[in-house]
């Protein structure tokens, strides 16, 4: 099935968001994992010019934005996320000016960039964290979170956190202190309580606002403030991002001060400018004061992309994120997949039918008021890989016990580009992690044309999301639920309908309406419709 939309008519549609200027209200945002995106240099690592040069794919594609992984100077630790320089490009990636042309190619092709901050932690190269190790009388320490340690001698840590990555979040320096870090060894823990931390990110947010960029995505959002005192939390109590208890180092009601102040600094910009929140938080209505009028644009909801193949979960997710967010007049952000989660298709059961799921689902997505994040490759319906061998395995994680699955590997796998073999045009050369052998016809060329492509489903779905202001805009209209079978969703908004059928065998309803694409074939007389199985439908009113 395909839409009927002119060229003309889609450079005349504009939502009511973009044409206030407050784009980011039903921006969908292409996420750039960079090391995995495109290689320019043939080291079989993606870099800035491998995304400078496959930009036209995103224009192509119809996103509004890319946001870009860490590209700063790093060990690589933890992929970028341990920044020992904050304003400077790391090698293995490019150099300042590559940023800068990037970032004005993709403004020439109408996408913005947002880029990634890492404030929680830093690097443990880091010359704040290197300073605080070579002279700990100085008050170097203060920056970070230096702690005697419990028992005889100090040979305890200093309270029972445990790490996100597993094991103790305090390790011992040779002169018998300890140290936080909440994720790996490498990432010690900034005390936000001190006065040049927050000096220091205000410069760093204008050093890369003056360069040009859009916003910023925040790593860890709700975890830079713990509570005072550092308290215990009980025997076997483990550090996760995804958990639903109150923790004394999580979503801390002083990270809104530290927000707030961000906010003032975009908003002194010409923009707008966005902050987003990697923000995991208890409930929809503890998320939703991350986004309040005087704080961050966007926050992540994690709610649903964590929600199961069932469509009473879905609906109530749906309903208390809309309601949350419209609790403090922001709009709902919605995501499937990214660089630290197993892809959609694999979560939804794999093979055809986790294809099937992952479509569905995408246009599900894609039919929701608010902002849409895609990750790279969901739009070639790429599954997690889940059998790399260990030896080429990076994630930190997979070498700690007891802390995350250690497997985030497979959702980054190098992007298939073109040709039969890999690499697959990611580049010149190899790739960091290897791609597997049949993932040619999953290729961006492979998909080019295919009508019944999952690439040419995203690209049909972002066309028609521009030119039907039903569609994505959180002030188009209400989204009103309608009564359906078991194992069905169905709601509308002004002009437009949605339907998800979740069930494994096709179900007959009356049509809704003029059906404008599905993410599988739908027979319909004008009267009734054979719902597929697996699948979801829009609908022309």
């Amino acid at each position: 099935m395909t839409h009927e939309l002119t060229a003309s008519r889609l450079a005349s549609a504009s939502s009511n968001a973009t044409a206030s200027g407050r784009w980011w209200r039903d921006a969908v945002i292409y996420q750039v994992y960079v090391r995995s995106f495109a290689d320019s240099d043939g080291d079989g690592v993606g870099d800035l010019r491998g995304v400078r040069s496959r930009l036209p794919h995103l224009a192509r594609l119809g996103v509004d934005a890319v946001w870009l992984t860490p590209f700063y100077v790093s060990p690589q630790a933890d992929g970028g996320y341990d920044v020992a320089d904050y304003r400077a490009v790391d090698p293995l990636f490019g150099d300042l000016s590559d940023a800068d042309e990037l970032v004005r190619a993709a403004h020439a092709l109408g996408l913005r960039v947002i880029v990634d901050v890492v404030p929680n932690h830093t690097s443990d190269r880091h010359a704040w964290f290197r300073e605080a190790l070579a002279h700990p009388a100085a008050g170097a320490r203060a920056r970070y979170h230096f702690r005697p340690g419990r028992g005889p001698g100090g040979e305890r840590p200093p309270n029972d956190w445990e790490s996100v990555f597993g094991g103790p979040a305090w390790t011992r320096t040779p002169d018998g202190a300890w140290y936080l870090h909440l994720f790996a060894p490498e990432q010690p823990d900034l005390n936000w309580e001190h006065p040049e931390v927050a000096e220091e990110f205000a410069s760093v947010l204008r050093f890369w606002l003056d360069l040009g960029v859009d916003g910023f995505r925040i790593d860890v959002a709700h975890g830079m403030v713990k509570a005072p005192g550092m308290p215990d939390i009980g025997r076997g109590a483990q550090a996760t991002l995804i958990g639903t208890e109150p923790l004394p180092f999580f979503d801390q009601d002083g990270v809104h001060a530290i927000h707030r102040s961000w906010r003032r600094l975009l908003d002194s910009y010409d923009g707008p400018r966005i902050g987003v929140a990697e923000a995991w938080a208890p409930t929809s209505e503890r998320l939703a004061l991350y986004v309040r009028p005087d704080e961050l644009h966007q926050a992540f909801n994690f709610r649903f992309l964590n929600c199961p193949w069932d469509t009473r979960a879905m609906r109530t997710v749906i309903d208390e994120s809309l309601a949350a967010t419209a609790s403090v007049g922001a709009p709902t952000t919605w995501v499937l997949s990214n660089h630290d989660v197993v892809r959609h298709v694999t979560r939804y059961g794999g093979g055809a039918q986790g294809l099937a799921r992952a479509r569905a689902a995408a246009l599900l997505m894609l039919a929701l008021p608010g902002s849409a994040y895609l990750y790279q490759g969901e739009e070639l319906g790429l599954p997690e890989v889940a059998d790399l061998p260990d030896a080429v395995r990076q994630d930190p994680a997979f070498l700690r016990s007891a802390g995350q699955d250690g497997l985030r590997d497979g959702c980054r796998i190098p992007l298939p580009w073109s040709g039969e073999q890999p690499p697959y045009g990611f580049g010149p050369a190899g790739s960091w992690l290897p791609q597997p052998a049949d993932w040619a016809p999953l290729s961006v060329a492979a998909q080019t044309g295919d009508p019944h492509s999952t690439l040419e489903l995203y690209r049909a779905a972002l066309e028609l999301r521009r030119a039907l202001p039903g569609l994505g805009s959180p002030d188009a209209g209400p989204l009103t639920w309608l009564p359906a079978p078991e194992g069905v969703l169905l709601f509308t908004r002004p002009g437009f309908a949605c339907t998800l059928n979740s069930r494994s065998e096709p179900l007959e309803l009356p049509s809704p309406g003029r059906p404008v694409l599905s993410s599988a074939p739908v027979e319909t007389d004008g009267r009734t419709v054979l719902l597929p199985p697996d699948a979801c439908t829009w609908w022309a009113l």
